[in-house]
Protein backbone atom coordinates (compact mmCIF):
# COMPACT_ATOMS: atom_id res chain seq x y z
CA UNK A 1 0.00 0.00 0.00
CA UNK A 2 1.27 3.47 -0.87
CA UNK A 3 2.16 5.80 2.01
CA UNK A 4 -0.62 8.30 1.29
CA UNK A 5 -3.22 9.15 -1.34
CA UNK A 6 -3.77 12.58 -2.80
CA UNK A 7 -7.38 13.67 -3.25
CA UNK A 8 -8.19 16.73 -5.34
CA UNK A 9 -11.34 18.51 -4.10
CA UNK A 10 -12.98 20.97 -6.49
CA UNK A 11 -15.73 23.34 -5.36
CA UNK A 12 -16.18 27.08 -5.51
CA UNK A 13 -17.69 26.82 -2.00
CA UNK A 14 -15.17 26.61 0.85
CA UNK A 15 -17.85 25.05 3.09
CA UNK A 16 -18.33 22.16 0.64
CA UNK A 17 -14.57 21.58 0.51
CA UNK A 18 -14.52 21.54 4.33
CA UNK A 19 -17.42 19.03 4.42
CA UNK A 20 -15.43 16.72 2.13
CA UNK A 21 -12.30 16.93 4.29
CA UNK A 22 -14.27 16.30 7.48
CA UNK A 23 -16.27 13.40 6.00
CA UNK A 24 -13.16 11.63 4.71
CA UNK A 25 -11.10 12.23 7.82
CA UNK A 26 -7.45 11.23 7.73
CA UNK A 27 -8.22 7.76 6.43
CA UNK A 28 -11.65 6.92 4.95
CA UNK A 29 -11.21 3.16 5.60
CA UNK A 30 -8.70 0.94 7.37
CA UNK A 31 -7.59 -0.77 4.15
CA UNK A 32 -6.71 2.41 2.22
CA UNK A 33 -3.83 4.83 2.75
CA UNK A 34 -4.22 8.08 4.66
CA UNK A 35 -5.38 10.94 2.45
CA UNK A 36 -3.92 14.34 1.73
CA UNK A 37 -6.14 16.98 0.16
CA UNK A 38 -5.47 19.44 -2.64
CA UNK A 39 -8.22 22.05 -2.83
CA UNK A 40 -9.19 23.89 -6.00
CA UNK A 41 -11.85 26.57 -6.38
CA UNK A 42 -11.60 27.13 -10.15
CA UNK A 43 -11.45 25.00 -13.29
CA UNK A 44 -8.04 26.37 -14.36
CA UNK A 45 -6.62 25.35 -10.97
CA UNK A 46 -8.05 21.81 -11.40
CA UNK A 47 -6.55 21.44 -14.87
CA UNK A 48 -3.17 22.78 -13.75
CA UNK A 49 -3.02 20.44 -10.76
CA UNK A 50 -4.07 17.40 -12.82
CA UNK A 51 -1.44 18.29 -15.41
CA UNK A 52 1.20 18.17 -12.66
CA UNK A 53 0.21 14.56 -11.86
CA UNK A 54 0.15 12.75 -8.53
CA UNK A 55 -3.63 12.88 -7.96
CA UNK A 56 -5.22 9.57 -6.90
CA UNK A 57 -8.91 10.58 -6.82
CA UNK A 58 -10.86 13.72 -7.76
CA UNK A 59 -13.92 14.88 -5.80
CA UNK A 60 -15.88 17.34 -7.93
CA UNK A 61 -18.82 19.49 -6.82
CA UNK A 62 -21.60 19.16 -9.38
CA UNK A 63 -23.14 22.36 -8.02
CA UNK A 64 -19.98 24.49 -8.45
CA UNK A 65 -20.21 27.69 -10.49
CA UNK A 66 -19.37 28.79 -13.09
CA UNK A 67 -17.87 25.42 -14.12
CA UNK A 68 -20.01 22.63 -12.66
CA UNK A 69 -18.36 19.40 -11.57
CA UNK A 70 -20.32 17.32 -14.09
CA UNK A 71 -18.94 19.25 -17.05
CA UNK A 72 -15.49 19.31 -15.47
CA UNK A 73 -15.64 15.54 -15.00
CA UNK A 74 -16.56 14.92 -18.62
CA UNK A 75 -13.82 17.30 -19.78
CA UNK A 76 -11.05 15.71 -17.71
CA UNK A 77 -12.16 12.18 -18.65
CA UNK A 78 -11.72 13.24 -22.31
CA UNK A 79 -8.56 15.33 -21.94
CA UNK A 80 -6.42 14.07 -19.04
CA UNK A 81 -4.07 11.18 -19.73
CA UNK A 82 -4.76 8.39 -17.19
CA UNK A 83 -7.44 10.47 -15.54
CA UNK A 84 -7.87 9.51 -11.89
CA UNK A 85 -11.25 8.19 -10.76
CA UNK A 86 -13.86 10.84 -10.01
CA UNK A 87 -16.33 11.02 -7.13
CA UNK A 88 -19.05 13.50 -8.07
CA UNK A 89 -21.10 15.45 -5.53
CA UNK A 90 -24.63 15.84 -6.91
CA UNK A 91 -27.44 18.07 -5.71
CA UNK A 92 -30.19 15.43 -5.68
CA UNK A 93 -30.52 11.68 -6.29
CA UNK A 94 -32.40 12.32 -9.53
CA UNK A 95 -29.17 13.75 -10.98
CA UNK A 96 -27.51 10.32 -10.97
CA UNK A 97 -28.08 9.99 -14.73
CA UNK A 98 -26.06 13.20 -15.23
CA UNK A 99 -23.24 11.69 -13.19
CA UNK A 100 -23.32 8.73 -15.60
CA UNK A 101 -23.25 11.13 -18.57
CA UNK A 102 -20.24 12.91 -17.06
CA UNK A 103 -18.39 9.56 -16.78
CA UNK A 104 -17.99 9.87 -13.00
CA UNK A 105 -16.83 6.68 -11.29
CA UNK A 106 -19.12 7.28 -8.30
CA UNK A 107 -21.60 9.87 -7.05
CA UNK A 108 -23.00 10.94 -3.68
CA UNK A 109 -25.57 13.60 -2.87
CA UNK A 110 -25.07 16.90 -1.14
CA UNK A 111 -24.95 17.74 1.68
CA UNK A 112 -22.10 15.32 2.27
CA UNK A 113 -23.14 12.39 4.48
CA UNK A 114 -19.89 11.21 6.15
CA UNK A 115 -20.44 7.42 6.14
CA UNK A 116 -21.65 7.29 2.54
CA UNK A 117 -18.93 9.66 1.35
CA UNK A 118 -16.08 7.85 3.13
CA UNK A 119 -17.26 4.48 1.75
CA UNK A 120 -17.43 5.84 -1.81
CA UNK A 121 -14.03 7.52 -1.56
CA UNK A 122 -12.45 4.38 -0.08
CA UNK A 123 -13.85 2.25 -2.91
CA UNK A 124 -12.07 4.49 -5.42
CA UNK A 125 -8.82 4.36 -3.47
CA UNK A 126 -8.72 0.55 -3.28
CA UNK A 127 -6.66 -1.33 -5.87
CA UNK A 128 -8.77 -2.89 -8.61
CA UNK A 129 -9.27 -6.65 -8.83
CA UNK A 130 -6.76 -6.78 -11.69
CA UNK A 131 -4.12 -5.47 -9.30
CA UNK A 132 -3.48 -2.32 -11.31
CA UNK A 133 -5.09 -0.01 -8.76
CA UNK A 134 -5.27 3.74 -9.07
CA UNK A 135 -1.77 4.63 -7.99
CA UNK A 136 -0.87 8.11 -9.08
CA UNK A 137 1.25 8.19 -12.20
CA UNK A 138 3.14 11.33 -13.20
CA UNK A 139 2.07 12.61 -16.61
CA UNK A 140 4.55 12.15 -19.45
CA UNK A 141 5.76 15.27 -21.25
CA UNK A 142 3.27 16.68 -23.76
CA UNK A 143 4.06 17.29 -27.43
CA UNK A 144 5.66 20.63 -26.56
CA UNK A 145 8.28 19.07 -24.29
CA UNK A 146 6.86 20.51 -21.06
CA UNK A 147 5.14 18.78 -18.20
Amino acid sequence: MQSSATVLVYSDDANTRAQVRLAAGRRPAADVPPVEFVECATLPAVLKRLDEGGIDVCVLDGEAVPAGGMGVCRQIKDEVFRCPPVLLLIGRPQDAWLATWSRADAAVTLPVEPVEFAASLASLLRPSASGTGYEATPRPPNDHGTQ
